[in-house]
């Protein structure tokens, strides 16, 4: 005879997480199709999994049976991992859930009823101006109809059952709610995306067991091997845990290659080695028996900033860590940008560090609290140069508020965080740095020119797929099939008389060639207009276009 569950455990409720976060990885390229515009750039449900798979692989590591600390570490996980606008609304949610959990050991189905109203609630407060048809209308329709339908003494999954049948109905419905929706043809990705997550707390309810589908299966199964060895007790016998930031030093730059670098940490030997290299910055990652070794070899290159060095098998073993002493500042700035020569210009512009990421690459509010505290300032300001990121950078200003001054200024697109950079002075007070860089963003018209992914119609502009697009300020003006003349359809939507500044950003896909035809084109056309190029060497758009 089948069990009848009327609450939920902790072992339970974790069971939910993780199968939730598996059937949200393993279905999120489908989500991420269901972006509205036909760019290359839809990372709604890359953006959902990576930040619910955070808050899932806290709470697998959490010793607590109780549904409130479950709880309360899922929140905290989402908090810090979530990546844009999607990811921090779901992360809002589960923080509501997590407030009315409070003080509870179980869950019947009347609490998770009131759980999911109360995160309903916490996203709608988070987001500054609600769109209906979005994540935020399907969480809100479904819980008002799950908790309008339970009872007392109610089955877990009788209540689940009909919470997820009411998901699915109110996401069939946003079309009706957003027409741009509608005109595409497409449900809403976020409430899509969100839909997953509960069918897969439905699956865990109904013991069903979903296995996680990955690219690099080699890979998986090592993680999965040393997660199993860890909750065993078992510690795998890589040696120390070494990590470390180095800055190359000047005149290095050329003898520095991050390949090189690995192989040669390879053959101390070094195990399970990650490099990442940010302009000057390199942050390394590897298990070796021989660290002294590999930071030898590091320090040829330039001067450590921080070094952690641990041995996973010793017990009770405080962790180490030097920095190296930074003097503070009053205030620094940070910003985010994708592409090799896009950075290098922020640098330029008295930018303190620059943050990888854009399209299809959120960085998570971790990512953004960890550059704040790296720059040592007593105030810092934070251009997320993308519409998808700004409620990211707004949630690590929260987490900070009680330890540094953060100041989000909202740029939508490179141009306006280029434009705002520009004007900050060092010399002058944090009031008028943050005046005039506000007023320098409003002032710049942004146009792209990406290719199309899918036939579509929209705007009432028929998009061919693998045909270029011309964008102007986020609207698709045009499609054709060569990408100069892409470019002149969106200059003719940005430039008018009273503009002075045409900035071109190239990106990583645009020849010699196509980059002269483009700067003898401007400076002809619109020769009263000044022209900067820059070598932006984006992914994603082949040109980005600042107009002021």
């Amino acid at each position: 005879m089948e069990e009848v569950m009327k609450i939920i455990d902790g072992k339970m409720f974790r069971q939910m997480i993780v199968t939730g976060a598996t059937v949200l990885h393993n279905n999120h390229p489908e989500i991420d199709a269901l972006n509205v515009f036909p760019v290359p750039d839809g990372d709604t449900g890359t953006n959902m999994s990576l930040t619910f798979t955070s808050g899932a692989t806290e709470v697998e590591r959490l010793q607590s049976e109780r549904v409130d600390e479950i709880a309360k570490t899922l929140s905290k996980g989402l908090l810090m991992g979530a990546r844009g606008n999607s990811g921090v609304i779901l992360s809002q949610i589960f923080r509501g859930v997590s407030k009315s959990l409070k003080g509870k050991e179980t869950a019947n189905a009347n609490d998770l009823a009131d759980a999911f109203m109360q995160g309903s609630k916490v996203a709608y407060k988070a987001v500054m101006k609600p769109t209906e048809g979005t994540i935020l209308t399907v969480i809100r329709e479904s819980a008002e109809a799950a908790k309008a339908y339970v009872t007392e003494d109610m089955e877990i999954e009788d209540y689940f059952s009909y919470f997820v049948k009411a998901a699915n109905e109110s996401l069939d419905r946003t079309p009706e709610l957003l027409p741009v929706l509608k005109e595409v043809g497409v449900v809403d990705s976020g409430g899509a995306g969100l839909l997953l997550v509960l069918t897969g707390f439905m699956s865990a309810l109904a013991g069903e067991e979903i296995e996680r589908v990955d690219i690099n299966e080699e890979e998986v199964k090592n993680q999965q091997a040393l997660e199993r060895a860890e909750k065993a007790g078992i510690k795998a016998n890589f040696g120390y845990r070494t990590e470390f930031m180095l800055d190359i030093a000047e005149g290095k730059e050329s003898a520095f290659n991050a390949e090189n670098f690995q192989n040669e940490l390879e053959r101390i030997p070094g195990e399970r080695i990650t490099i990442v290299q940010d302009g000057n910055i390199v942050r390394a990652k590897l298990y070796t028996k021989k660290p002294g070794n590999a930071l030898n070899i590091a320090q040829r290159f330039g001067e450590f900033l921080t070094v952690d060095i641990e041995n996973p098998n010793a017990k009770d073993v405080e962790k180490k860590e030097i920095v190296e002493e930074v003097p503070e500042k009053d205030i620094a700035v940070i910003s985010v940008a994708a592409g090799s020569g896009i950075k290098a210009t922020f640098e330029e512009l008295h930018c303190d560090h620059v943050v990888s990421g854009g399209q299809t690459m959120n960085p998570a509010t971790e990512d953004l609290v960890k550059a704040i505290r790296g720059v040592h300032a007593k105030h810092v300001i934070v251009l997320p140069n993308n519409s998808n990121i700004v409620m990211t950078a707004q949630q690590a200003a929260t987490v900070l508020e009680d330890e540094i001054d953060v100041i989000v200024i909202p740029t939508k697109t490179i141009p306006q965080g280029l434009s705002a950079c520009i004007m900050f002075n060092p010399e002058a007070s944090l009031e008028d740095n943050v005046s005039e860089m506000k007023d320098a963003m409003e002032n710049v018209k942004t146009g792209q020119v990406t290719f199309a992914v899918r036939d579509t119609n929209i705007d009432g502009v028929e998009v061919t797929a693998n045909q270029y697009m011309a964008l102007c300020n986020k609207t698709i003006t045009a499609c054709v099939p060569e990408k100069m003349d892409a470019l002149k359809k969106s200059l003719e939507g940005l430039v008018d008389d009273d503009s002075e500044i045409i900035t071109l950003i190239c990106g990583e896909d645009v020849t010699d060639e196509e980059k002269e035809e483009a700067q003898a084109y401007i400076e002809e056309t619109y020769e009263d207009a000044e022209l900067e190029m820059i070598d932006g060497l984006q992914p994603v758009y082949s040109f980005i276009i600042g107009v002021e």
